[in-house]
């Protein structure tokens, strides 16, 4: 009886030793991106970009080892005029900035209003022809769709307020 007893003590330590084993084996999940927009950028923040104070800006949100950001800085830049100023915030030049406002992705291109509101966000890549659209609805809402139409998703236009 006494053989059957330790027996039993040792598989049920046996059993426990592989569980620990088993559960420091086990991956943590992988971290989930937020892919949030800013709401609001400080009009501070944009003058320290280069966009001229009581204009609409279209910031774009960039990183040196991003492969699309490049061409989505090209399409902004063609957005300047003297009512739209055009930045870019790098990564690397400007990181205090991408931290305060949680940007951990890019591309993230906004379109803001002159008290720094944002009415219109990109993530990922942009076609021209929607960028334009976007800055347009912006600037005079309606003009380019109709009323309650939205859309979303990879290199689609952002509810902001989301």
């Amino acid at each position: 009886m006494e053989r059957v007893l330790i027996a039993a003590a040792v598989i049920v330590i046996a059993v426990g030793v592989a569980r620990v084993v088993a559960a420091r084996r086990r991956a943590d999940a992988p971290t989930q991106p937020r892919h949030q927009v800013p709401e609001q950028l400080d009009p501070a923040d944009l003058a320290v970009l280069g966009c001229t104070p009581g204009t609409w800006s279209v910031v774009t949100f960039t990183s040196a080892t991003c492969s699309t950001c490049a061409d989505v800085v090209a399409k902004a830049e063609v957005m300047a005029a003297p009512a739209v100023s055009v930045a870019t915030a790098s990564y690397q030049e400007q990181r205090a900035i991408h931290d305060r406002y949680g940007i951990d992705a890019v591309p993230t291109l906004v379109i803001v209003d002159p008290d720094g509101v944002v009415h219109g966000a990109f993530l990922g890549p942009v076609s021209a022809t929607d960028l334009w659209a976007a800055v347009a609805e912006a600037r005079e809402p309606g003009s380019v769709r109709a009323p309650g139409s939205a859309c979303g998703g990879h290199g689609a236009p952002v509810d902001a307020s989301d």
